[in-house]
């Protein structure tokens, strides 16, 4: 399982530790993933996602799963959150 959001596409940096005699060591930065239970309201469904604190931030702000991923670009999403969208426009558009 790679370390990477789903839903943002961030994942691990590299770098470097550097020490009080500015000796350089490299480093990897892994993001704060947490495993979350995401409900989407046009699918009435729950998702189990892998994402990022700060992913779970926007899903907040944007007012859920379903307007996040609308608007979300596609080339960050993962294969499975990419089909999510695709479900939940599909389903939307049907309401509509």
């Amino acid at each position: 399982m790679s370390r990477m959001c789903e839903l943002t596409g961030k994942g691990v940096q590299s770098g470097n530790n550097v020490s009080h005699a500015n000796n350089k060591t490299k480093r990897r930065f892994l993001p704060n993933l947490c495993q979350v239970t995401l409900i989407s309201d046009a699918l009435g469904q729950r998702f189990r996602l892998r994402v990022s604190a700060h992913a779970l931030r926007s899903v907040e702000h944007r007012g859920g799963l379903d307007a996040f991923l609308l608007k979300a670009d596609e080339t960050e999403l993962s294969m499975r959150a990419r089909l999510l969208r695709r479900q939940i426009a599909k389903k939307t558009a049907e309401a509509a």
